[in-house]
């Protein structure tokens, strides 16, 4: 196991910011960067499933890139599997919060949370995203989530434009946004959410599920999306990563 480096492993200072209103001030990005990538074995028996390059391009970086492009400046991830060398791609310029043990979703987001300094925060799955420049759904999840009735917002595909994904879909999204077990539109979980720190106020100490907490809401029915208007492309297993690249390519490739 990759031994701690706790100068690579602390809080944020703490510091105001503007409410989340100012359009100049983008939440925080928590990228979740800490799994074993086991379906994508035997390329991640040697390097971190976030550092995958998908038509030369890691992974990770293809996530940031799109947060980058709607104005996301501060990042955060995790790290377990090979944290080294997630930690030597960046050179220090992205803080890091490393797992001894496996956290799971919620629980790596938890343990991060001060490190975090914008509230509500941004959370991307490191394994999902959709050609730069295609589309700007960050902007209408903060419109969405800054309308007051969500307690989460989460990024949500048709499953016409998802590639890499075996189910037939996550949830539904209903006309008005709000999304349901079984009213509206059939729609894939896009790996971005943004929602409010007070969330994890009453999660359980270790590793849980952030679907916990996405249940939670469910229930009360303050689970709200937005439909990304791009292909959207999911490499958790060597097909996906094919049939990515394959999208990818430059038209006068080989």
């Amino acid at each position: 196991m990759d031994a701690p480096n706790p100068a690579l492993d602390f809080p944020a200072p703490h510091r105001s910011y503007p409410a989340m209103t100012d359009t100049s001030r983008f939440p925080d990005v928590m990228l979740l960067a800490a799994g074993l990538g086991s379906r994508l074995r035997p390329i991640t028996d040697t390097i971190p499933k976030p550092l995958v390059p998908v038509a030369g391009v890691p992974l990770i970086e293809r996530v940031m890139d799109n947060a980058r492009a709607e104005g996301a400046k501060r990042f955060v991830a995790n790290a377990h599997y090979r944290a080294d060398q997630l930690l030597a791609h960046f050179g220090g310029l992205l803080k890091v919060s490393r797992e001894d043990e496996l956290l799971n979703t919620g629980g790596g987001i938890k343990r991060a949370l001060p490190m975090l300094a914008s509230d509500p925060i941004v959370v991307m799955n490191t394994d999902a995203f959709w050609p730069a420049g295609s589309d700007t759904p960050l902007a209408r999840m903060q419109a969405r989530f800054a309308e007051g009735r969500a307690e989460i917002v989460l990024l949500c595909v048709h499953p016409r434009d998802a590639s890499g994904f075996a189910r037939s879909h996550d949830f539904c999204l209903s006309p008005s946004g709000e999304i349901t077990r079984d009213y509206g539109a059939p729609v894939i979980y896009g790996g971005v959410a943004i929602m409010g720190k007070s969330l994890f106020s009453d999660s359980p100490d270790g590793a849980f599920s952030l679907n916990d907490i996405f249940e939670q809401c469910l229930e009360r029915e303050t689970l709200y999306g937005v439909a990304l208007n791009a292909p959207w492309f999911h490499v958790g297993d060597p097909d996906g990563l094919a049939a990515a690249e394959a999208r990818l390519a430059p038209a006068d490739a080989p």
